[in-house]
């Protein structure tokens, strides 16, 4: 098999060549385009699940889908030790630059730059020294809005404003936020806050988010009405229809097949989860001899895609494990590989659950492991319960 022609793409966040499975969700986000275009109120959504099963690459499928629709669209990538206030300003600033050469009124794209830039200069985490940071605006700052220094206050101002912008246009503006659990707990008040006053407003602004399963959570904490505030979508694994789906599309169009029992093989070397699906895939194509793909080929070339998800997808994440945080997954992976309880995991250790808690923090923290609820902990990676019990404790 000639690998230059292998489809498959086992990649962070790359489009597999057949986006199987997720139709829901993508008529979901085409009917919050479609109203929020026609002026009916519309809530912002969100996307969770764990790691490897596409939420980035939906949120990269919403986005095309907004600038099919001449929308303007900005994305950035959460981190839980920065403030969302300038990434946001500079997706609303690319936002912004997609729609201005279209609009009739220059002074009122220079306008919402100035509050844009004053909102931007605001940022009270900069480094000293750096607070006349700018986007490349050239027009003056604005005072009075989106200046004050209270995110919320100024992240609401800032979204009205740009939703005015859309507006004129007879458009909307979308914000793309990954890792979404990673933004800090105040900037989360600030954001939903925001997201309020644009749906009771009804201006055409919409946040997509895309994070861990306890992401909405985290949203019902900052501010009570996120429940409310957010169209929620939870993917998981793809169904044995799907999943050959991913496997069969993108091979036919190679002119190449799969025997039934090669497709039994990688739904139960996958789980059903996209990521491994194309992992698994790309091995199998890439040792096969020729067309059918079979069972053996599989079975052959299974032991390679494994040792690739050891080294790659599983091990670099265990690498930035300290020790005691290794023991501490050890002992949940030990327990199963469903959510285990906290107070377990300590008896396991032999030790009080509140000594244990920098080590759980640290590895939610570094998304190795969620709440999944109440004193309840998992993976937030398939699988990664199997490849802990398979390395030395």
């Amino acid at each position: 098999m000639d690998p230059v022609r292998n489809p498959y793409a086992p990649g962070a966040g790359q489009r597999p060549p057949e986006l199987a499975g997720r139709d829901r969700e993508l008529q979901q986000f085409e009917v919050v385009l479609e109203r929020v275009a026609r002026g009916r109120p519309e809530r912002s959504m969100v996307v969770t699940g764990l790691r490897g099963v596409g939420k980035t690459v939906l949120l990269n499928t919403f986005k095309s889908m907004a600038m099919q629709r001449l929308w303007g669209t900005g994305k950035i990538e959460a981190r839980p030790d920065r403030s969302i206030r300038r990434p946001v300003a500079a997706a609303l600033h690319m936002a912004i630059r997609e729609l201005s050469p279209r609009h009739r009124a220059p002074e009122r794209i220079e306008e919402f730059l100035g509050v844009l830039k004053a909102f931007a200069m605001r940022d009270a985490s900069a480094a000293k020294g750096t607070s006349h940071w700018s986007p490349g605006i050239d027009v003056p700052a604005a005072r009075g809005r989106a200046d004050s220094g209270d995110l919320e206050i100024d992240l609401t101002e800032l979204f009205v404003d740009a939703a005015a912008v859309a507006t004129d246009l007879g458009v909307g503006i979308a914000l793309f936020i990954d890792e979404m659990q990673d933004v800090q707990a105040q900037d989360v008040s600030a954001l939903c806050a925001a997201c309020h006053e644009l749906s009771q407003s009804g201006g055409p602004l919409i946040v997509v988010g895309a994070g861990l399963p306890h992401l909405p959570s985290l949203l019902s904490a900052s501010k009570s009405y996120s429940e409310r505030l957010f169209r929620y979508a939870r993917i998981d694994r793809l169904d044995r229809e799907a999943a050959d789906l991913a496997l069969i599309a993108p091979a036919e169009s190679e002119g190449v097949e799969f025997t039934q029992e090669a497709l039994d093989a990688l739904y139960e070397a996958a789980d059903g989860y996209p990521y491994f699906v194309q992992a698994y895939g790309k091995v199998a194509w890439d040792l096969a001899l020729h067309s059918p793909i079979t069972g053996d080929d599989v079975r052959v070339s299974a032991p390679e895609a494994e040792e690739e998800l050891a080294v790659g997808f599983f091990g670099s994440r265990y690498e930035r494990a300290t020790p005691a945080e290794r023991d501490y997954m050890h002992a949940i992976a030990s327990i199963g590989d469903e959510p285990v309880a906290t107070a377990e995991v300590a008896e396991l250790l032999g030790r009080k659950p509140s000594s244990l808690s920098p080590a759980r923090d640290s590895l939610i923290k570094k998304g190795l492991i969620y709440s999944a609820e109440r004193g309840l902990i998992a993976f937030t990676v398939p699988h990664f319960g199997k490849f802990l019990r398979s390395q030395p404790v």
